[in-house]
């Protein structure tokens, strides 16, 4: 799953799994793996296309934290087993009173009493991976559809395979959104694109919605160019990566005063930094630098 030089590694399944069965999945429902810098998140539910079971959603959470905390994983990749990011919420399960306990009633030992705990509880999905210090990269596949749309925009970076399947689907199936879906469409395409495709949720190809700016970009080699991006970002010098994304999301609310008042005191801590000094002498000595995020 990890980085293994020129070849292109099994960052991201392409088999497809049939949704005929409706057994639980015997692995965990996320997966994390880091190699070569970079680390790997799978959601891990392909006999429900990853739909989103609070199993799912809490063990992303913690996912989350240990790439956070990991100082080997410089980038993170997100991506779904059997061939589907995510189809988003679990109706099989909405649609029925029978529900685990463990799956409704906590939260690390905490009781959680209601949906709206819930929701809110699943909702730090979103601000987490906007807020992320480190690079994220959604690896898009298959069918990416209602929360699970939400979770691959809040990453950096889309790359789709081209004959991905993307919809909001929310209004479809009778609910308004959740993880913060109309303030990442409302950010990614505009307030008039995003009521566009909330209320009218039709299906959009990986190539379609590239072409929109839905994401980032679409490829015929998910694999090989999701390889390419992640041992790219993987390279880079993370102290400055790191500031150069709070530059971005100031930039998104604060007005041009506000903005270059943060903006002067993270370009100061990044030029004083060892990685900077460290880029100067590979130019002067015309190589590639290496990086320790100091």
């Amino acid at each position: 799953m990890g980085l293994r030089g020129p070849s292109t590694p099994p960052l991201i399944h392409r088999e497809r799994s049939s949704m005929a069965s409706s057994a639980p999945d015997p692995a965990p429902p996320v997966l994390v793996r880091t190699s070569d810098g970079i680390a790997t998140v799978t959601l891990n539910r392909p006999t429900r296309r990853n739909a989103a079971s609070w199993d799912l959603v809490t063990g992303l959470l913690d996912a989350l934290e240990q790439v956070r905390d990991d100082a080997n994983a410089r980038v993170l990749v997100l991506t779904g087993a059997g061939g589907d990011f995510s189809v988003g919420a679990d109706l099989a399960r909405v649609s029925s009173d029978e529900r685990s306990a463990q799956e409704t009633r906590t939260l690390r030992g905490r009781s959680l009493e209601d949906d709206h705990e819930r929701l809110a509880v699943a909702s730090t999905v979103t601000e987490r991976l906007v807020t992320f210090p480190k690079p994220t990269i959604a690896a898009v596949d298959g069918a990416c559809a209602g929360a699970g749309l939400s979770i691959a925009l809040a990453t950096d970076l889309q790359v789709a395979s081209s004959d991905a399947v993307l919809v909001t689907a929310f209004v479809s199936a009778g609910v308004s959104g959740d993880l913060g879906s109309a303030w990442l469409l409302s950010r990614a395409v505009g307030p008039a694109r995003a009521r566009s495709l909330l209320l009218d949720p039709r299906r959009l190809t990986g190539a379609e919605a590239a072409a929109i700016g839905l994401l980032t970009e679409a490829t015929d080699d998910l694999p090989g160019r999701v390889h390419e991006l992640a041992t790219k970002l993987a390279r880079q010098a993370p102290l400055a990566m790191r500031l150069a994304k709070l530059n971005v999301a100031d930039a998104m609310t604060s007005t041009l005063t506000d903005y270059l008042r943060a903006e002067v005191p993270r370009m100061v801590e990044s030029a004083r930094s060892k990685d900077a000094r460290a880029a100067a002498r590979a130019f002067i000595e015309r190589r590639a630098p290496e990086f320790t995020g100091e």
